[in-house]
């Protein structure tokens, strides 16, 4: 998967927070409590990322997941319908994820956590699956997984020497 640089300081990014959770460590004086907060940030445009946050307090776990977030942005290529180019399945440890693209009107059909990756990303049209795992950490990242894999049919045609037309049909 090649990463290509987004300049973020000309995105107005949105946050949402999928999941907060409580974990505890058990030391020798008691147990440490600490929390995890998984964050999506997108800017509705074509760009999304997540990112886990840890820390002492949950404000600050936000904080930290939404900077990882913003380091791990990628660009969706979207067709005129809002919709992604082609379906797609993504894969992250158990979780697989089905993103099927549809036509004007449809809307948002997500689960949790693919909802909020694709509504951040931008997209409005869209039915998906969630298979295997449906740990929220795993399935968010198997649909940024399959948002970052997707191709526009310029590049489809470009790799295979022919016109857009005649991809698209």
């Amino acid at each position: 998967m090649k990463r290509t640089i987004i300049d973020v300081s000309q995105l107005e990014l949105e946050e949402k927070v999928v999941t907060i959770k409580r974990v505890t460590k058990v030391v020798k004086g008691g147990r440490n409590m600490r929390f995890t907060a998984l964050v999506v940030v997108g800017d509705g445009n074509g760009h999304v990322g997540a990112g886990l946050g840890k820390a002492a307090e949950i404000p600050e776990a936000i904080r930290k997941g939404k900077e990882d977030a913003t380091k791990r942005l990628i660009e969706v290529k979207l067709d005129k319908n809002n919709s992604i180019t082609h379906d797609i399945v993504g894969k992250h440890t158990g979780a697989h994820v089905l993103l099927k693209r549809s036509p004007e009107g449809t809307g948002v059909i997500a689960g949790g956590p693919a909802r909020s990756v694709c509504e951040l990303a931008g997209i409005r049209n869209i039915r998906t699956k969630s298979l295997g795992s449906n740990n929220k950490q795993n399935v968010v990242l198997a649909t940024i997984d399959a948002l970052s894999q997707l191709k526009s049919p310029e590049e489809v045609a470009k790799a295979r020497g022919k016109s857009i037309d005649e991809i698209l049909g």
